[in-house]
């Protein structure tokens, strides 16, 4: 089972083995690997919560019986005394701590959960495990079931501690924008809601592996020419899955409408063109001239789900199309039995609707092992029909759909 785990704030990610998992399996995760990753001793007491308000009594029951399942958000709640965690001590810790000394996260967290419960050595092993083990070094722990949502970038020289950062548009939250887009956005000095925006868009084709023609690989700064006379915006793509292939991002103002263009050539030949609608406003707020990029961009999250699922990823599947290339994501690369792990998923309708999408999910959709537990999932009522060899079952689930 996989749980996400809340801690002041930071999520992290923890897998429990075995097909029941306890309330008790999941606290001695938190306590041995996840409190020590956040500069906080094992020994500090804590409660867990689904909804941030009712606590889970652990009596050893399972994590289903709790009402958790996979992909379920679990909050830490710290007793006020030690939800931040102490930063004087880690100086001294520091100093104790001869470079380079080999200790692993295990056994660091075998003798922490030894030594005394005071405060004084609560302190003390907090500064030794910030001390000991970098994030750089846990690698151990993501072996023992915990895997970071997001990496840790920069240290809080004043606090002493590590402060998680968003590497990516979609990660952005709680006020917080990946650097990248913070360096680019104050070195495009930004004269309107529109050009902050490009900003952002010209980072999401990044992200997804677009290279920039003209930056002379300069990755901080926007491309030369990237505001045109007029108004219009111009940047040009390539991008390593798609050879011999050209990617132009045109975009106009259109009153309170951002209109971005993407055409795709292929050896010089047009092969597709791509065109979304943004509206500045929803992604852009009345702060744009400020100094923080934190302070001007907002729903950062959806606008690099809508850019990319509705314009950067099909602009690639088309180019690899055009080219006679195999397909490098989406549900046309999933092995069959993952296919059908994730159809079983869907209700009749939308299967219905997927089949006709394309040769290779209509293939896999007529899969008669998935219908029939459709039809036994859903149709209950009516277990006589399963009970034939043929495929009278699956005509009449098609009809009653």
């Amino acid at each position: 089972m996989k749980l996400r785990v809340r801690i002041n704030k930071q999520t992290s990610r923890v897998k429990l083995e075995g097909e029941e998992p306890t309330l008790t399996e999941l606290n001695v995760q938190i306590r041995e690997i996840l409190l020590p990753s956040h500069g906080l001793s094992p020994d500090s007491e804590f409660t867990l919560s689904l909804n941030g308000s009712d606590l889970l009594s652990d009596s050893g029951q399972t994590l289903s019986s709790c009402g958790i399942v996979t992909g379920d958000l679990v909050c830490v709640i710290l007793r006020p005394t030690v939800a931040v965690p102490s930063a004087a001590s880690t100086p001294s810790a520091r100093q104790a701590v001869p470079s380079g000394y080999p200790a692993s996260s295990a056994a660091f967290a075998s003798s922490a959960r030894q030594a005394p419960s005071n405060s004084s050595s609560s302190s003390s092993s907090t500064g030794l495990y910030q001390a000991v083990h970098p994030p750089a070094q846990r690698s151990s722990e993501a072996s023992m079931g915990v895997e970071p949502q997001q990496e840790v970038v920069r240290e809080e020289e004043e606090a002493g501690q590590w402060v998680w950062e968003p590497m990516l548009c979609g990660e952005a939250e709680g006020g917080k924008v990946p650097h990248s887009l913070e360096v680019l956005y104050h070195q495009a000095q930004s004269s309107s809601t529109c050009d902050a925006l490009m900003v952002a868009v010209h980072l999401l084709m990044v992200e997804t592996g677009f290279l920039c023609q003209g930056s002379e690989g300069r990755p901080g700064e926007m491309p030369a020419g990237w505001r045109a006379p007029g108004g219009l915006y111009r940047l040009q793509y390539a991008h390593p899955l798609c050879d011999d292939s050209l990617a132009m991002v045109l975009a106009v103002p259109m009153g309170p409408i951002l209109v971005i263009n993407a055409t795709l050539k292929v050896k010089q030949q047009v092969e597709t063109v791509r065109k979304l609608s943004l509206k500045p406003s929803t992604y852009v707020t009345d702060q744009w001239t400020g100094d923080s990029a934190a302070a001007v961009y907002t729903e950062l999250r959806k606008l690099s789900r809508v850019f990319k699922d509705q314009l950067v990823y099909p602009l690639i599947a088309s180019a690899r199309e055009a080219m006679a290339l195999p397909a490098v994501f989406g549900l046309p690369v999933l092995p069959p039995e993952l296919l059908l792990r994730v159809l079983r998923l869907l209700d009749v309708s939308s299967l219905l609707a997927l089949s006709s999408v394309n040769r290779h999910l209509h293939q896999t959709t007529t899969d008669p092992a998935l219908w029939r537990h459709l039809y036994r999932r859903d149709f209950r009522d009516c277990q006589d029909l399963s009970r034939d060899g043929g495929t009278q079952w699956k005509e009449g689930l098609v009809c009653l759909s």
